[in-house]
């Protein structure tokens, strides 16, 4: 007897549908999954034979024949297991209730019970794509995907199970089970809570306005300063600052980590901007993705969010070079033999990093703590093409006395968000209605979005090239000093860039000059 059902195969953040063809006939006992399973897949028949009979059903000794289509895409995990188990009990007849338009999924455990599966979400928003109108999968993941249901509006029921007796009684209508429901409002209706707040941070007055502005633009931002000056402090506090989550970029974000297995159990949904802080150590595969399963790497796992990169020139030079075409794109492509992924990677590049390869670049007493060889090779990891995608170059000095004991309050967190989210507004005004899709912010404007918003006047354009020539700028430095220019007078609510602004742009390469010309 052959039955039919439908189940998902993940393709980076996305989901494909996949039909699950269950047929049990006669002849030697057997059983064979085809249509391009890993060994995730090949290995479930034993879980799934175990858990059935654990569950207090008789399997016969016939052949069992699995087939999973499409058969030319590759099937992995464990998430198949429960539709496998599904349709062979429908095929044994166990199964009396339709399976037309229904997608299970879930792995089994030996005594039968669900465990948890990655990407419920995509599935779900697959689902809603496909017409499907009924999903079955672990009860630890239903919150999950009852959230893309409730934010496509499709006609689609929500069930989490814990067993594969209750799959079957749910499906047999056995079980009076309610679908589940998800008021999305409700999940944003909580202010989010940051780890530190920039009230928190004495003194360092110019790094703060440095991130205002990285924050307003959604510019990458390099801190050099000693140990000791705040650096990491100003870093975890920037996300405090930068603009709620829209509804859109919260599930985007949510689906990269429903993929990589990293949701929270209680939180169906992110609702703060990520914020990853790999190690130096960290290699380029563990960066940008990729590996044997094509899975996200930090660039992906901080869309939306904050890409945090302290000690920057410890990181290996080929691992900070993978970090150039994602922050051109603001998308990672993994290309492998048998297919190509894409997982999206729109993040804010913070980076830190001492002055010099000792600590300080001066010691108590003015001496330099290194040579100026020392330093040339420490500093010959950052290539200048990384340099000049990095908008905003901040010196971050040590902290006086007289700041660590000041007694005045900082301004906080949410008074600084309150200019940030104001800017941001005159930008998506500014860039709406564009023929240039996907722009919302001034850090991702093109060539031709900046001779449009950003004109200098003549006194303005002298200044600037002054500073190209006296600094040896690239063309792409030029274009960078325009984009946080602009940023600078939208936080002043200015039509046009003036003197102060552009002044102010440039102040922000002149570590080109200090550090890395000698």
């Amino acid at each position: 007897m052959l039955t039919t059902l439908c189940a998902a195969s993940l393709v980076g953040i996305d989901a494909l549908k996949v039909e699950i063809e269950t047929n049990v006939a006669g002849g030697l006992p057997a059983f064979t999954v085809v249509g391009l399973p890993d060994s995730a897949v090949k290995e479930s028949r034993e879980r799934i034979l175990t858990a059935i009979r654990n569950s207090g059903f008789e399997l016969p000794s016939k052949k069992i024949t699995v087939n999973l289509a499409p058969a030319d895409v590759r099937k992995e995990g464990t998430a198949f297991d429960l539709g496998i188990a599904i349709g062979l009990l429908g095929s044994l007849s166990e199964i009396h209730g339709s399976l037309e338009g229904t997608i299970v999924m879930g792995e089994l455990a030996l005594d039968g019970s669900v465990r948890r599966i990655n990407g419920a979400l995509p599935v779900a928003v697959m689902a809603a794509k496909e017409g499907i109108h009924r999903i079955i999968i672990p009860a630890v993941n239903a919150p999950e995907a009852a959230v893309a249901v409730s934010a496509s509006a499709a006609d689609i029921s929500v069930y989490g199970v814990e067993t594969l007796n209750e799959a079957v009684a749910l499906i047999n209508g056995a079980a009076d089970a309610l679908p589940m429901s998800i008021d999305i409002a409700e999940l944003f209706s909580d202010e989010p809570e940051y780890p530190v707040d920039f009230a928190e941070i004495k003194g360092q007055h110019a790094a703060k306005q440095a991130l205002e502005i990285a924050a307003a633009g959604a510019h990458n931002i390099l801190m050099i300063g000693p140990p000791g000056s705040g650096k990491t402090l100003l870093a975890k506090a920037l996300p405090g600052i930068l603009p709620p989550l829209g509804f859109e970029e919260s599930l985007e974000t949510t689906k990269i980590y429903s993929v990589a297995n990293l949701l929270e159990r209680d939180r169906p949904l992110m609702i703060t901007r990520p914020f990853r802080s790999p190690h130096h150590t960290s290699s380029n595969i563990a960066l940008i993705g990729g590996g044997a399963q094509a899975r996200p790497g930090e660039v992906s796992l901080a869309h939306n969010g904050v890409l945090f990169l302290d000690e920057l020139p410890e990181f290996t030079r080929s691992a900070l070079e993978v970090l150039r075409q994602p922050l051109e794109d603001r998308e990672v492509n993994i290309s492998r033999a048998a297919l190509s992924t894409r997982y999206p990677a729109g993040f804010m590049l913070v980076a830190a990093m001492n002055p010099s390869p000792a600590g300080a670049l001066k010691d108590n007493e003015g001496r330099p703590t290194a040579s100026p060889e020392q330093i040339r090779r420490y500093l010959s990891k950052i290539s200048g093409p990384l340099l000049d995608r990095i908008d905003i170059h901040i010196d971050v000095p040590k902290v006086e006395n007289i700041d660590l004991f000041s007694s005045s309050t900082a301004e906080c967190s949410r008074d600084i968000r309150a200019r940030v989210i104001a800017a941001r507004k005159i930008q998506q005004e500014r860039f709406a209605g564009l023929d240039t899709p996907r722009i919302f912010t001034n850090s991702q404007m093109n060539s031709k979005l900046i001779r449009r918003f950003c004109q200098l006047d003549r006194q303005s354009s002298d200044k600037l090239m002054e500073a190209m020539n006296r600094l040896n700028l690239s063309a792409r430095a030029h274009d960078r000093i325009l984009k946080v220019s602009r940023t600078i007078a939208d936080l002043e609510g200015a039509e046009n860039i003036e003197m102060k602004h552009l002044v102010l742009g440039i102040q922000y390469r002149n570590l080109d000059r200090e550090f890395w010309n000698f």
